[in-house]
């Protein structure tokens, strides 16, 4: 998600924040009656958000597969919720919500490029709501500081994989496709602070499983 101040305001409907959203000059995510301001993005979530899209576009080249980016919306309805995905990836054709050619509701793979101000949002509210979605798959949690992926994949009802990738030598291993990607490629031209992936030197990979009534804000 956009690096952004959690600024909520107070209730309004579904059709109401669809309205205002129309007309808005910035983007808005919508949970359960609450409006989520959302600002704009650094430079290196801009970097790690078009690197993942580009290289999943590339993955998918000739399949049935769509990768979408930023602009495009997603309706939980579960969750009475709209939002932004950084990247999302529809298997065949996107499915409309209300016939709207902005809003889909199918994803089978959701990624998130993590914020100081919104990374308990996405590992919790969000992740919530999206586990409620029958055709997602797989949900990436991308840190911009480090070489660092959390990757949750969907192996049962109500239970996901947690795979941690750590370091700049990492290759992460997609569900959907199958297919890999680089973290050196995922992080191509990220302006390091603290020397490159700090704290996260060290390569490799860890697995956990996640049931869904765990808590997801680690």
């Amino acid at each position: 998600m956009a690096t952004a101040p959690m600024l909520r305001q107070p209730f309004i409907s579904p059709e109401a924040y669809l309205e205002r959203e129309v007309l808005a000059e910035q983007k808005s995510e919508y949970f359960q009656g609450e409006v989520v301001l959302m600002a704009g993005a650094s430079l290196n979530h801009n970097y790690v958000v078009g690197n993942i899209y580009v290289l999943l576009r590339g993955a998918f080249k000739g399949q049935d597969y769509l990768v979408f980016m930023s602009d495009l919306r997603l309706w939980v309805p579960a969750q009475q919720s709209y939002t932004y995905p950084d990247v999302q990836v529809v298997a065949g054709s996107p499915t409309l919500h209300e016939s709207r050619t902005d809003t889909i509701t199918n994803p089978v793979l959701i990624v998130e490029v993590l914020s100081e101000s919104t990374s308990t949002y996405d590992r919790g509210e969000k992740f919530v709501a999206y586990r409620t979605l029958p055709s997602l798959r797989e949900y990436l949690l991308v840190e911009q500081g480090r070489y660092a992926v959390e990757q949750f994949v969907r192996v049962a009802e109500h239970q996901w994989l947690l795979t941690e990738y750590r370091g700049e030598e990492a290759i992460l291993s997609l569900s959907v496709g199958p297919h890999q990607l680089a973290l050196r490629d995922i992080y191509d031209r990220v302006v390091w602070t603290g020397g490159p992936g700090e704290p996260g030197k060290t390569s490799g990979k860890t697995d956990a499983m996640v049931a869904e009534n765990s808590d997801t804000n680690r």
